[in-house]
């Protein structure tokens, strides 16, 4: 059974110097609640894997502005104008990957593969510095798996068990994200006793959850 804590004692988990994924979609299904007491705990020098960095006023974009993140891996930057200002100043590292590459090397880190090969990036600045290989004649970039050191997710609710269920796109990147961390903590709008949730409805599993904490809406 996962331990269900506070979210100052999430916080504290993530010290600095970590690499943290963090689901969500622009902010829809991200942990902006634990997102809010690593700002207070002031914790620094982050590398986070996610979609992007949301806009300056939430979720993974406050940490941007408040210069708690050394490198971000992502696929796109578009909604927040501060991350491209602190790129282009030289004050944070940016790593962008097409978006089904950033699942997939995720997916490979969690399930034990060596790394994935793709087509998308070829002839492109994604390619560079990267291994090419020729599969029955076509040519492929091998992409290297992703883990980290703790995956915060957001789900609608949780189980005492630890089984999680996401309400419609709030799924997103969560799902993955939960098997490819050494530790992994799940915010929730709504904790249940085990057997509440539908077996059919639970995207993931508690094996893959350590601990789950009560969050805001």
């Amino acid at each position: 059974m996962v331990e269900i804590i506070g979210l100052q004692e999430a916080a504290e988990m993530v010290s600095d110097g970590a690499s943290v994924m963090i689901g969500g979609f622009i902010g829809v299904g991200g942990p902006n609640s634990i997102i809010e007491a690593l700002i207070e705990n002031n914790v620094k020098d982050l590398t986070i894997i996610s979609n992007d960095t949301v806009t300056p006023d939430l979720g993974i974009g406050k940490l941007v502005v408040n210069k708690q993140i050394k490198k971000a891996i992502v696929t796109h930057i578009g909604t927040n104008p501060e991350t491209g200002r602190q790129m282009n100043a030289g004050e944070l590292e940016i790593e962008l990957v097409p978006q089904g590459t950033l699942a997939e090397r995720i997916r490979a880190g969690g399930a034990g593969l060596g790394g994935v090969l793709t087509k998308a990036g070829l002839k492109t600045p994604v390619e560079e510095g990267k291994r090419k290989l020729d599969i029955n004649g076509q040519d492929y970039l091998l992409e290297m798996p992703l883990k980290a050191d703790i995956a915060l997710l957001k789900a609608s609710k949780a189980d005492k068990a630890g089984n999680l269920y996401y309400n419609g796109a709030t799924r997103n990147f969560n799902p993955v994200m939960a098997t490819a961390a050494e530790l992994v903590i799940a915010e929730v709008d709504e904790i249940v006793e085990i057997g509440e949730i539908n077996p059919n409805d639970v995207m993931t599993p508690g094996i893959f959850v350590n601990f789950i904490v009560k969050g805001g809406r």
